[in-house]
């Protein structure tokens, strides 16, 4: 009878179940359990084993979440750690009961912080240490049992009504939907725990896996909202979360409907494997689409680079000539750059290169290209409905913004710019042709950046004479 009753602990002893040393103790009077849970030996090993791979994926892949889900495979770590000694008895024992619990919370928590995409709020932080918070006080007053009994309900209250009173305070700073269901949980996570708790045998049983349950279903929550794409990790993650969640439910429900039922204690932790390899999944397929992201890419400035520039200027191209429309690419090299460079050094130069590419960014449409093609040349694709007036709108507002100092830091900097323009079909009908014709421009506008500096605001030195002459008939017309 004592064999069977340790065995029932040991089986049911990853967390997913309360029960320690001192309940045993209870119904099987003047018997003492001086036993390590040696159960957890295999466990413990593969998480280390996980949390190194995945240490070392992180490692060579840092992201915004890696070294917070890093934090959260250690907790995890912890928690068997700690249930190892689970069965030791008196206040050791509990000890080690809380401990693992509060690290399997805690765990929960940082998966899901690690998730939030509003992360670097301030109302984001005071969330998630209201929800550390009132996870680890309901959990602590559960494990101390009678001496702590009366606590019970206030901290069930709390646990529910700090979550809503942060949202609400910070409602008129930030306001998220994601929010308020991580609120809308933890309110009814208190009304249940207010209506279990007290329950004799299995209240606190029933109160600490609905605390685990909310828990991870809310990571399941948040792993849905950060990562709604179509690959094999995201679904990887978002399932074991959801497993991992369901533990909580299935495995006290089990006890209780199907006492008879024996199943191994390697299949209530699972989920955690298929958590660790879908995480690690995310890395993988995060560093492949860096990859390419690179290698289409400027590393500076974010914007296309000469490779991604070409392709999309060749589909431009034939797109324009599917629907005998017109296309334009200019390019703009700036005029002063090297100055720049010489005199401030090359990390101004690069702010300069920086500032630009985001001005230019934001002053054409979102189905044109802005790519960077040179050190200091950038070239603009722009794609139908467009027209030779467009074209030299657009080339004369960039110039002229570009001749207004740029404030860099405490420097303002002053480099203007030489643009040439080429439209398709008028000037070329390939790719090779448009770009050797809007080069030409822009090297002739270069030369004769002096002479032009006396026209008038409205003039386009930065086209050839016999395309000047072209603009000036249409507009008579």
């Amino acid at each position: 009878m004592v064999d069977q009753e340790v065995v029932t602990v040991l089986q049911k002893s990853d967390g997913n179940a309360v029960k320690t040393a001192d309940s045993i103790r209870r119904r099987i009077p003047g018997f003492e359990v001086y036993l390590v849970n040696w159960s957890e030996i295999p466990d413990l090993a593969a998480i280390a084993l996980l949390t190194a791979a995945f240490a070392s994926v992180s490692r060579r892949n840092p992201t915004r979440v890696s070294g917070v889900w890093l934090t959260g495979w250690i907790m995890i770590a912890i928690h068997f750690s700690a249930f190892l000694f689970l069965l030791i008895p008196g206040f050791w024992g509990g000890f080690a009961e809380l401990v693992g619990l509060s690290a399997l919370i805690w765990a929960g928590m940082l998966f899901m912080w690690a998730s939030v995409p509003y992360r670097q709020e301030n109302s984001s932080r005071w969330m998630f240490a209201a929800l550390v918070g009132v996870n680890t006080l309901y959990l602590a007053v559960t494990c101390a049992g009678q001496s702590l009994k009366w606590a019970l309900t206030p901290a069930a209250i709390l646990v529910g009504a700090l979550p809503l009173t942060v949202a609400l305070v910070a409602v008129r700073r930030f306001n998220s939907p994601l929010r308020w269901v991580v609120v809308s949980l933890y309110g009814t996570l208190s009304i249940f725990l207010l209506s279990v708790q007290y329950r004799p045998n299995d209240g606190t049983d029933l109160a600490q896996n609905a605390e685990l349950f909310t828990v991870y279903f809310g990571c399941c929550i948040h792993a849905w909202y950060a990562y709604r794409r179509a690959t094999a990790g995201a679904f990887i993650t978002i399932a074991g979360f959801f497993a991992w969640a369901s533990v909580f439910v299935v495995a006290p429900g089990l006890a209780v409907y199907l006492p008879m039922a024996h199943v191994e204690s390697e299949v209530w932790n699972l989920p955690k494997y298929v958590v660790a390899i879908g995480m690690i999944l995310i890395l993988l397929e995060d560093q492949i689409e860096h990859n390419r992201h690179l290698a289409l890419h400027d590393y500076l400035t974010g914007l296309p680079n000469r490779r991604l520039y070409q392709d999309r200027l060749a589909i431009a191209l034939e797109r324009a000539r599917r629907a005998g429309a017109k296309a334009a690419l200019l390019v703009v090299d700036l005029d002063r750059f090297k100055q720049v460079n010489d005199a401030m050094g090359h990390h101004m130069g690069d702010q300069v290169l920086q500032h630009v590419a985001t001005m230019f960014s934001t002053r054409v449409r979102r189905s044109d290209t802005v790519a960077r093609t040179g050190g200091d040349e950038f070239s603009i694709i722009l794609e139908e409905p467009t027209s030779l007036e467009d074209a030299i709108h657009v080339g004369e507002s960039l110039k002229l913004i570009l001749n207004d100092p740029m404030q860099i830091g405490d420097h303002k900097v002053h480099v203007g710019a030489s643009v040439g323009i080429a439209i398709f079909p008028d000037d070329a009908n390939d790719v090779e042709s448009l770009c050797i014709a809007a080069d030409l421009r822009m090297y002739d506008a270069k030369n004769d950046s002096d002479s032009s500096a006396a026209k008038p605001p409205h003039a386009v030195p930065y086209l050839l004479p016999h395309l000047q002459t072209e603009t000036a008939s249409r507009v008579a017309d």
